[in-house]
């Protein structure tokens, strides 16, 4: 094995894939246009950019594959395959390391942000209704609009009130019944209180409210949810097609490093000189 040959094989397809990236790069970049509407569409973009990836990948691979076996000298095809394979086994570790060290952070944040809004989204949907204010459009905001209907004279604490809108709110979405009904029940009192209308309607028009809110909570998790399988999806493909790409990778460096072999028949005509200087000199 000539560990220089496949060192030389291992910066050669480096530097080759780092090459071809730019120039998909400068290409995919050239294709975006701020100022008008016909730039392609996310999902194409990037398909088209895992495309010439693992184009690059391969073409880095054989070429890799090539110079180490060239370079080691050796004039067997399967000795000059085998160090093209060595070549690329290397360079392949080589950049899961680079990918690791440097955007590793990166990309392990963006995985723990994705599980967490998935895995958080009850309790995000219950914030965001504890947090609504009267401000918001009644047709769109049920907590906005029970606030409202609860504004309280300048004499009654106004806080009691918004707690009171926004425990119906978190139990509605939680699902915890025995927290909603009590909220349910202080909520319609003091609505009944404040408007001057009968206990039931005010039981209604608060259950109408109510209402509203799990509806907007179920289309908030059934959103995470599709988000998520969205998500669950891309990385199983992404992660199928890099391991074809690699495979590809290794079978481009095994027929490069075949292709790079050093002729044999001069090889043989080398050694048949050396043979006879050494017979004359004997």
């Amino acid at each position: 094995m000539s560990w220089g040959g496949v060192l030389a094989g291992v910066v050669a397809g480096l530097v080759t894939q780092l090459i071809l990236n730019l120039i998909g790069i400068g290409v995919g970049a050239s294709t975006l246009n701020p100022t008008t509407g016909d730039n392609p569409t996310a999902s194409g973009f990037s398909i088209g950019a895992g495309i010439w990836w693992a184009l690059s990948g391969i073409i880095a691979a054989f070429v890799g594959g090539y110079i180490a076996s060239r370079l080691s000298g050796r004039p067997k095809a399967s000795t000059g395959a085998w160090h093209g394979l060595t070549s690329w086994a290397l360079t392949t570790l080589v950049v899961f390391y680079l990918l690791t060290t440097a955007v590793g952070g990166f990309i392990g944040g963006a995985f723990n942000t994705v599980s967490g809004a998935i895995g958080g989204v009850g309790h995000a949907v219950s914030s965001a209704a504890q947090t609504a204010v009267p401000a918001l459009s009644q047709g769109t905001d049920p907590v906005g609009a029970m606030q409202q209907a609860l504004s309280a004279p300048a004499n009654d604490p106004a806080t009691a009130m918004k707690d009171a809108t926004a425990s119906l709110a978190k139990a509605a979405v939680t699902g915890d019944d025995a927290q909603a009904a009590d909220a349910r029940e202080k909520v319609a009192q003091v609505m009944a209180k404040q408007q001057n209308i009968p206990i039931d309607q005010a039981r209604t028009r608060v259950a109408s409210y109510e209402g509203q809110i799990r509806d907007k909570a179920a289309q908030a998790k059934q959103q995470a949810a599709e988000a998520a399988d969205v998500a669950a999806k891309s990385v199983s493909r992404g992660a199928l097609l890099g391991s074809l790409a690699l495979i590809l990778g290794a079978v481009a460096s095994w027929f490069g490093g075949k292709a790079g072999t050093v002729d044999p028949t001069v090889t043989a005509q080398f050694i048949r000189t050396v043979r006879r200087q050494g017979n004359s000199a004997a």
